[in-house]
């Protein structure tokens, strides 16, 4: 998926709100904007958004002087949602159909998103829960991805933010005892999950864990490491959580299931649902 032009304005929109976010001076806001329009003057319209959101990122931690400048967020987001683990767990167990409850959990946590809304409240995410398993998605997809899941013996799971993994924890422990690798992002980009969240919510102690070997909030193959790739190849089925993996990934010819909530009008136009909407959506096999 290339980059749009109304992707520029959010782009100053998210680089702005994550400013104010990790800094109450002025002055050094002020310089993160200013830098980020140099750069946006060299964007490369043709790649898709995560490449200019690596950017914007790097660019906020340098000048903010933080390698992980959202590692209390994510940390916060984390606590909460292991906190709420055990009532959503038992919501899962007591519904009459659990993998659809579980899968709708999994993509209600994609949510929790600092990218896409910088003024995210994390209180909120109980009721967020709570909508998305009473919201409807259509029944063809969710039995394809039921079928899918079924039939596969190698599921590679590409996780998106901190807390969510709490969600995708509870989705993969329905799953089990299948085959599944769990990825993370290389480095610290965003509120996306590292090999460091994936510890301290307890998902290396369920299944293996890989890096991508980027600190892109998505995925872009010529970026990725060589053990994601070995990994990415073997699999018969990919999930792929959130908007920064479906924004790289919708192109590739590979069996891949998108689970994310829309969160934009561009996210809106190239996926055919409204904003605010849970979706399933299946790629392209070969």
């Amino acid at each position: 998926m290339k980059t749009y032009l109304d992707c520029i304005p959010c782009f100053v929109r998210q680089a702005l709100g994550a400013s104010r976010r990790l800094t109450d001076d002025v002055a050094v806001q002020e310089t993160i904007l200013r830098e980020l329009i140099k750069c946006m003057s060299k964007l490369d319209l043709n790649k898709p958004p995560p490449y200019m959101a690596r950017e914007i990122y790097r660019l906020i931690g340098e000048i903010v002087g933080k390698s992980d400048p959202f590692e209390e967020i994510k940390d916060q987001s984390n606590k909460i949602v292991l906190d709420l683990y055990p009532k959503l767990k038992q919501i899962i167990e007591d519904s009459s159909d659990p993998f659809v409850t579980a899968t709708k959990l999994a993509i209600a946590g994609n949510v929790i998103d600092y990218g896409a809304k910088h003024d995210f409240d994390v209180n909120d995410i109980q009721r967020f829960a709570d909508e998305a398993i009473h919201a409807q998605i259509p029944s063809e997809a969710m039995e394809s991805f039921r079928r899918s899941v079924s039939q596969a013996e190698n599921i590679l799971y590409i996780g998106d933010n901190a807390g969510e993994i709490v969600f995708d924890r509870l989705l993969i422990e329905w799953l089990l005892p299948k085959e599944i690798i769990f990825v993370v992002r290389g480095a610290p980009i965003i509120n996306d999950i590292t090999m460091v969240d994936a510890e301290k919510t307890g998902m290396s102690n369920l299944v293996p864990i890989i890096d991508s070997g980027s600190d892109m909030p998505g995925i872009m193959l010529e970026m990725c490491s060589k053990t994601f790739k070995e990994a990415y190849e073997r699999a018969d089925l990919v999930i792929a959580k959130g908007m920064g993996n479906y924004e790289t990934l919708s192109e590739e010819m590979k069996h891949i299931f998108f689970l994310l909530k829309v969160k934009c009008s561009v996210a809106a136009d190239h996926t055919g649902h409204h904003i605010g909407s849970i979706i399933i959506k299946k790629n392209t096999e070969v």
